[in-house]
């Protein structure tokens, strides 16, 4: 039964009912993290048993080096004093570096595995499954994408039109509309970030579209949530249609 839904969240007497507090984030995150840790999906990258050395020998540099901060590494150190966009990065960082251990040699003695083969793309599977299933949790509507990059998690009811897919095998047009959907989604994303991904859609498409100055009382994340969704379904099915010509 792993749909389960459990007494307290069906009758709304959950405390997190409404979605974790970034702080229980954090906690569940760290769960995970030390769990998928002792069972070797960051040792390729970052810890080095026998003979074999890490891809990152020094992981602290090199976030510094990526991410430009201080104080993110070790998680379980400084994980309690993480904002929500230091979470994210180290989310983002460990989704590129994990990998899923497939073979290594037993020590009786120590009771560890020395993992010396791995699989990068299983290993990325399960973190960003597992990672998602935490994200889910939270108030804030967010999820990883396969590229890596955290996005807000897209209106309820629209999720579909992300699935599908880009219906055109022309490398040009699959990039200018995963470009702007990435712009649109990407986590922090300002109004003005928003307004650029809806113009992109408009322009590089010949769509014409409403000028939102024509009014000055509207709200304009929901404008630009409406009209986001309604050019990217307006291309997938004039894309479709194309296609379809072709054969």
């Amino acid at each position: 039964m792993t749909n389960h839904t459990y007494y307290s969240i069906r009758t709304g007497s959950n405390p997190a009912k409404d979605g974790l507090t970034l702080n229980n984030l954090k906690k569940l995150f760290k769960l995970l993290y030390n769990n998928m840790k002792q069972n070797g999906y960051f040792d390729e990258s970052f810890y080095a048993y026998d003979d074999r050395k890490p891809k990152i020998p020094n992981v602290e540099f090199e976030i510094f080096l990526k991410i430009s901060k201080e104080n993110l590494w070790p998680i379980n150190e400084f994980i309690e004093d993480y904002s929500q966009d230091d979470l994210f990065d180290i989310i983002e960082f460990l989704y590129i570096h994990v990998s899923k251990p497939i073979s290594g040699v037993w020590d009786n003695y120590w009771q560890i595995n020395y993992w010396n083969e791995f699989d990068k793309a299983e290993g990325q599977k399960k973190f960003r499954e597992k990672i998602n299933e935490v994200l889910g949790k939270y108030i804030g509507k967010f999820e990883i994408s396969k590229d890596g990059e955290i996005l807000e998690k897209p209106e309820i009811g629209l999720e579909e039109i992300f699935k599908a897919g880009i219906p055109s095998n022309d490398e040009k047009v699959t990039q200018k509309i995963k470009s702007a959907v990435r712009q649109y989604r990407r986590h922090g994303a300002t109004l003005d970030d928003r307004r650029h991904a809806v113009r992109n859609l408009a322009n590089n498409f010949g769509i014409r579209h409403h000028n939102e100055k024509q009014k000055t009382d509207y709200d304009a994340a929901l404008w630009l949530s409406w009209m986001f969704y309604f050019y990217l379904a307006t291309i997938h099915l004039l894309v479709r249609k194309i296609e379809n010509t072709k054969t």
